[in-house]
């Protein structure tokens, strides 16, 4: 068996973390959807958030992206941002991998 590169592991899992990002960025955006508990939501979502961002992207650039998860998803009225989105976008479009 042959361990993958960094670089081919980043490729293989591209488009299950396109979906993976866009469905937990749609779950965070969700507490507007529910008013009354809205800021509540947050406070159990935010560390889930950043534990996701870790096992998604490896390395310092998910701990990073970790961080700011919990921080953009416990500031109350900042959840339009796309966090995982965004974190998909510098990792497979900006910082691309070579093949």
């Amino acid at each position: 068996m042959n361990p993958q590169t960094d670089a081919q592991y980043l490729l293989s899992n591209k488009t299950r973390n396109l979906w993976l990002g866009l469905l937990f960025d749609l779950i965070g955006m969700f507490s507007y959807a529910l008013p009354i508990l809205a800021e509540m939501s947050d406070i159990v979502w935010a560390p889930i958030s950043a534990w996701l961002m870790t096992r998604m992207y490896k390395g310092n650039a998910g701990k990073v992206a970790g961080v700011i998860s919990f921080v953009e998803e416990i500031v109350p009225f900042t959840d339009v941002l796309p966090t995982f989105t965004l974190m998909w976008f510098y990792t497979y479009v900006l910082n691309k991998p070579k093949e």
